[in-house]
């Protein structure tokens, strides 16, 4: 017997209950319906008309459902095969022509991203969900994902968030940027960093 696809669907927006199709579990962690609830609240009159960038996007849900909550552009990355096929499968239900996939190591195209959004000028909400560092191969993901922030030029930045491990300490500046508030959901925390 075939397992049934895991699916959740987007929850509010112009393409509210549309069903995304998720990666499997062994590549991917879908974020939890709570945290993005609560991510959400925090956001959801600032992301209108606002470019979203979403790094280690898996199947875009976070991405998308910005997009549906009135996001202009969502510019995703994402390394794992299964997961970009899912993901553009994902894009397909939605509006495309709003959407651009960065496949390939998220470190590496971060450059590339950066320097799009200086040519445009535009500033943009950069979501930062890596695998869980207790993941083989990935022990050093979370001290590369702190370089990966502190390189990030101000003028490119309206808010950073990162979705990590609750046991994860993330310290109170990481370069121009600082803490702003951070808020647990069990095994998940969201913390969220802002320029001064």
């Amino acid at each position: 017997m075939k397992s049934s696809p895991i699916t959740k669907k987007i929850v509010a927006g112009r393409f509210k209950n549309k069903v995304l199709k998720l990666p499997s579990k062994t590549t991917t962690r879908s974020s939890k319906a709570i945290v993005l609830e609560s991510f959400f609240n925090t956001v959801q009159f600032d992301i209108i008309d606002a470019t979203f960038v979403e790094l280690f996007s898996g199947s875009g849900s976070v991405g998308l459902e910005a997009l549906s909550r009135g996001a202009k552009k969502i510019i995703f990355m994402e390394q794992d095969g299964e997961a970009l096929k899912v993901l553009k499968a994902n894009i397909a239900q939605t509006d495309p022509s709003m959407c651009e996939v960065y496949s390939g190591n998220t470190f590496a195209n971060i450059a590339s991203v950066v320097k799009m959004l200086q040519r445009k000028g535009e500033d943009a909400y950069f979501y930062i969900d890596p695998p869980f560092s207790i993941r083989e191969g990935m022990e050093d993901i979370y001290d590369k994902t702190i370089a990966l922030i502190a390189s990030l030029p101000k003028e490119c930045v309206k808010l950073i968030i990162i979705e990590h491990m609750s046991t994860l300490e993330l310290p109170q500046n990481i370069g121009i940027y600082t803490m702003k508030k951070t808020k647990k959901f069990g095994n998940t925390s969201l913390t969220y960093f802002i320029s001064e």
